[in-house]
């Protein structure tokens, strides 16, 4: 007699944190090295708006960006989130967008493309030293993105 197939586990489930609409600014472009080409994008600001997290983007951080070839990016952004009531979160959002190669030419050059037709996915990773958003520190968190012409908007889930 055989035994059952096993069963499929669960997959985890998803909970909304917040939307990020991070503001940036004009890129600058290191130009091809033997990795990739590389961009800067700096992040001049933005909005946080969630269910519990809620508050602005500081400016200073950036996005590293990696063009891997004409139809996929790995982006690299770090900066910095403050809470409505001063808190501080560190932000390192890891991410892949893929697209034609004539949607990811226009995104690079600052033209509006349909969202839905890149892909765009990001690993944020929050850390916090602020007691109220201590639990950050031990969750993980997926995302999507969307790049518009003047900012980018990221919306975090955590994984249950």
């Amino acid at each position: 007699m055989s035994a059952p197939p096993p069963e499929t586990p669960a997959a985890p489930g998803l909970t909304f944190l917040a939307e990020l609409s991070v503001t940036v600014g004009e890129p600058i472009d290191v130009g091809p090295t033997p990795e990739g080409h590389r961009r800067v994008i700096p992040i001049t600001g933005g909005t946080v708006t969630g269910p519990s997290l809620n508050g602005r983007v500081i400016p200073g951080g950036a996005d590293y960006q990696l063009l891997r070839s004409p139809t996929l990016t790995e982006l690299d952004a770090r900066y910095v989130l403050e809470t409505r009531d001063g808190h501080r979160i560190y932000v390192h959002n890891s991410a892949l967008r893929h697209g034609s190669a004539e949607d990811i030419a226009r995104l690079n050059r600052g033209e509006t493309v349909d969202a839905g037709s890149i892909y765009f996915r990001c690993w944020p990773r929050l850390t916090t030293a602020a007691p109220e958003w201590e639990w950050l520190n031990g969750r993980l968190a997926v995302g999507t993105g969307e790049r518009h012409p003047d900012r980018v908007l990221i919306r975090i889930f955590l994984i249950d």
